[in-house]
């Protein structure tokens, strides 16, 4: 364990938390210059601390927190030199050739120090730089789309662990241009969508809706765990549909001294992929296994993750969800569809993992995204659709977006009724022998539904209990809307039950009086064939009957000769 040097400016009892971020960590491992004097700036995950050190052998690191600090000097030893105070304590006779602070100025200051605005702790920072350093600053987009869409009111945004009192600063930046203006030196600034999306603010800029940075750009926003008025979705789509994708960012990384060599690093699995645009499109890689966890966890799913199916090259187009939406939108199911039929041409045995929000539309063709999520062993063709449309089901009931189609057809017919339109042949028709019978329809996408949901267990998504407020309030008018309805519904019942119980009283009733008067000509039947003239007339029947009296006459005599 290596000694902590301690200057002005230290907490105690303190702690900065930090995030792993493998993504920027793929990013500093790509730009920090190899054998220089390095300064790390700020709380730190240690996946980039070790991204760090892996470049340079003379390293320290600045926190304010003394806990923290031993913590490091415990995990790295002598390889990091870990001093323990402010920003403005920190004083140094040889300048530093690389300075990383990633995380910001926000956590640089302590208890002690002075009431310095961003302008004024960025003037103090390059003041460490040598002329020609590499510096990698962060910032904090208070302008951003997750921020202005946050439920939560400003004096609960922020807990007593971040004590950050630079909300207010006018100051501070508060876009792209603000940034490159107020540094002093020439940036390549790249916009941060949640630590797990970097994107070029030249890229971003020109970015539109379905196209792979938006939809990173979403994937990365809808993972973090903050309370939401609206869908983070329809945000992102329309910044993008106004050029605005990099003005929207949770915060912007400023490069100076040196120039990252992608347009695009992203957080996927437990891998990252990294993407930079040509004439053709995505030029994309997948880099090594980062998180363990991350691939410990998907090991129980009948998914896996598999960078060797990300295709190298990604045509630069919408995806189908994109389109598929917009057709929904606007009612035109014939065209709807023929898309459809177009997708069910296209699709075939694999293991590769459809979904429709990453599969991009190619000319008159299909092409797979940037997914690597796989089956272990391949799948039909009409499962991987039935994954696939009902996910698309998911994302357009879930969040209330228009379509044609009627309430009583949603889900498993409505999935099944995509799946016909994709050419798979509709199942059997079950006979009801009970009310809870299931439909034929559940029975034929039961497994795509099964690896949706591995999908989407798998993806980088916010808690399921976590729904935005304005998807929240259209779920209750919709529940408050069937419970109307089912009140009508058994108040009809109730009506008719009724009717139907008079109905039975009075047949009973008519039931009880016809009892009554059989009985009473039971009686009289029984009386009246027990009498003697009931007997004679059937004696009288009987001879009435005869056709030859003659004959019988002579058996009479006959019998009563013998006699």
């Amino acid at each position: 364990m290596s000694e902590v040097q301690v200057v002005r400016g230290e907490m105690q009892p303190w702690t900065d938390h930090t995030a792993h971020q493998p993504a920027l960590a793929e990013l500093l491992t790509d730009v920090v210059p190899a054998n220089r004097r390095t300064l790390i700036v700020g709380p730190h995950a240690p996946l980039l601390i070790e991204s760090v050190l892996a470049h340079s052998a003379d390293v320290t690191i600045l926190v304010r927190s003394i806990s923290d600090a031993q913590q490091l000097a415990e995990e790295f030893g002598p390889c990091l030199h870990v001093v323990a105070g402010a920003l403005d304590g920190l004083t140094s006779s040889h300048p530093f050739e690389v300075i990383v602070a990633a995380d910001g100025l926000d956590r640089v200051l302590g208890y002690d120090s002075g009431d310095l605005s961003w302008t004024e702790r960025l003037n103090a920072l390059a003041s460490l730089a040598a002329p020609d350093a590499v510096v990698v600053l962060g910032l904090e987009n208070e302008f951003s789309l997750l921020n202005l869409l946050d439920s939560r009111p400003a004096d609960e945004r922020h807990g007593d662990d971040e004590w950050r009192p630079l909300h207010d600063d006018p100051t501070r930046p508060v876009s792209v241009d603000q940034l490159a203006s107020a540094l002093p030196w020439t940036a390549q600034v790249y916009a941060d969508f949640g630590s797990r999306t970097f994107v070029t603010a030249e890229v971003a800029a020109g970015a539109r809706p379905g196209e792979l940075p938006t939809r990173l750009a979403v994937d990365a926003l809808e993972a973090a765990d903050v309370p939401l008025l609206s869908p983070i979705a329809e945000g992102v789509d329309s910044a993008a549909r106004a050029g605005l994708l990099a003005s929207i960012p949770t915060g912007w990384l400023a490069i100076s001294g040196a120039r990252a060599p992608h347009d695009l690093y992203a957080e996927t699995g437990p891998a990252v992929l990294t993407a930079d645009r040509s004439p053709a499109g995505w030029q994309t890689t997948v880099s090594a296994s980062t998180s363990a966890s991350a691939a410990d966890a998907s090991s129980a799913s009948p998914l896996v993750f598999d960078a060797g199916v990300v295709p190298p090259q990604v045509p630069d187009g919408v995806t189908v969800e994109s389109v598929l939406v917009r057709l929904a939108a606007a009612e035109d199911v014939p065209a709807f569809r023929k898309l459809a039929a177009r997708l069910g041409e296209w699709a075939t045995d694999s293991r590769v993992a459809l979904r429709w929000d990453d599969v991009v539309v190619d000319a008159d063709t299909f092409a797979h995204g940037v997914s690597p999520w796989v089956t272990e062993e391949p799948t039909e063709k009409a499962d991987l659709l039935a994954a696939a449309w009902y996910r698309f089901h998911e994302r357009l009931i879930g969040q209330h977006r228009r379509h044609p189609w009627p309430p009583w057809m949603l889900g498993d017919d409505l999935v099944s009724t995509w799946l016909g339109m994709s050419g798979v042949e509709p199942p059997e028709p079950v006979p009801a022998t009970s009310p809870d019978t299931p439909p034929a329809s559940a029975g034929q996408v039961a497994r795509g539904k099964e690896l949706a949901a591995a999908l989407t267990a798998v993806l980088p998504t916010r808690d399921g209990s976590a729904v935005d407020v304005r998807t929240a309030l259209a779920d209750a008018e919709q529940a408050r809307r069937e419970l109307f309805e089912l009140k009508g519904h058994v108040y009809g019942l109730e009506r008719t039950l009724g009717f139907r119980n008079k109905a039975m009283k009075t047949r009973e009733n008519r039931i009880r009086e016809l009892r009554t008067q059989l009985q009473k000509l039971t009686v009289d039947h029984d009386r009246i064939r027990g009498s003697r003239t009931y007997a004679l007339s059937r004696v009288i029947f009987h001879a009435a009957q005869v056709r030859r009296p003659h004959v019988v006459a002579r058996k009479l005599s006959r019998r009563l000769r013998k006699r």
